[in-house]
């Protein structure tokens, strides 16, 4: 079976790539403009794409895909902010994370023509903060916009601030900031993922996980329970080690236990940078089971896609190009299956 994957790059493309068995290679691509760097589809209809446009005059364009995935530009709007560097669709909305200027962006969107139904977002919320870390962490700087489901929640990590922010609507139907989670001084959350009523939040400085007892209620607690790092046997200090991507695919009946995966950038191995799993198993936890080498330099994005999310699609920003991986052994590990290593600056990606 072939299945399609959309890449995000710092190109100026944003690319259809296909796998099937042992073949990965490139099928088309779309120019869009500079650093397509985040895509993600319409929920009600996946041939509409939008991608994120990582650049100081940030900009977001949406392209409609084809029964063959061949792309189209049909609508474009500015972010907001500078550097958008994760998007999300939430009902009739694309929130916005704008990395540099430290702000989450709201642009009105839909399934049908013209897509994008504003030129410019239509509210603004404005992150204050700061940490330790001269280099990176001289003001707020929002990383993702995360969607939970199951709390109807929008979690946004600020790698500046040392906070994750919590985003509900309010009364009017506006997004508000309801609460926060406060990290330790200079751990810089990137990314976050929620599992059965816990916060796993991904801290890129200093390459560790936080997990968070974290309850519907915005009047309960939200606890500290454990932090890990991402690695067996980090490099000394100081390294250019950073966390960069957290998943924790659905459990189902292929793969019925939940594992958590991360990917580590910049690992001085020869064998290149990792991916993490660990067991979510103990109250404690969670627990580093397995680090498979990838063989990829700068592994900054990852996504599971195919029957049972059996495949892990990575990518190399530096060298190393793209690599599928299939679980194995129930999820506890990673085999190579597919691999194309002439993909340049892929950042993340979008199983159609």
């Amino acid at each position: 079976m072939a299945f399609t994957i959309l890449g995000s790059s710092y190109t100026n493309s944003v690319y259809t790539y296909t796998f099937e068995n042992d073949s990965l290679g490139l099928k088309s691509s779309v120019d869009v403009g500079v650093h397509p760097s985040w895509v993600t589809s319409h929920p009600e209809d996946k041939s509409l794409v939008f991608a994120a446009l990582e650049q100081e005059e940030g900009k977001i364009v949406a392209i409609k895909y084809d029964s063959e995935y061949k792309g189209n530009l049909v609508a474009e709007a500015s972010s907001g902010g500078q550097d958008p560097c994760s998007i999300v669709v939430v009902k009739d909305e694309l929130l916005i994370a704008n990395y540099s200027s430290g702000s989450i962006t709201v642009l009105p969107v839909s399934k049908n023509a013209p897509y994008i139904l504003a030129n410019s977002p239509t509210y603004t919320i404005t992150l204050t903060g700061s940490g330790p870390n001269r280099e990176r962490q001289l003001s707020s700087h929002a990383h993702q916009v995360f969607y939970s489901e199951e709390y109807d929640d929008v979690l946004t990590p600020d790698l500046g601030g040392d906070r994750v922010y919590r985003l509900k609507k309010d009364a009017v139907g506006t997004w508000k900031i309801a609460g926060h989670v406060e990290h330790e001084a200079g751990g810089g959350p990137r990314h976050v993922a929620v599992h059965n009523g816990y916060l796993y939040t991904l801290l890129e400085l200093e390459s560790s996980i936080a997990k968070h007892l974290f309850p519907r209620s915005l009047d309960s607690d939200v606890e500290l329970i454990a932090k890990v790092s991402t690695m067996y046997n980090p490099p000394p200090s100081p390294n250019d080690m950073l966390a960069a991507e957290i998943l924790i695919p659905k459990p189902n009946a292929t793969y019925p236990i939940p594992y958590m995966y991360v990917s580590n950038r910049n690992h001085p191995s020869p064998e290149g940078d990792s991916v993490a799993i660990f067991s979510l198993e103990k109250p404690d936890g969670p627990e580093l089971i397995a680090e498979v080498r990838t063989g990829l330099r700068h592994l900054r994005g990852m996504e599971f896609g195919g029957p049972g999310d059996k495949y892990l699609c990575a990518g190399g920003l530096y060298a190393g190009g793209i690599r599928i991986f299939e679980r194995t052994e129930g999820g506890r590990n990673l085999k190579l299956v597919a691999q194309d290593p002439s993909i340049k600056s892929p950042t993340g990606f979008l199983w159609m």
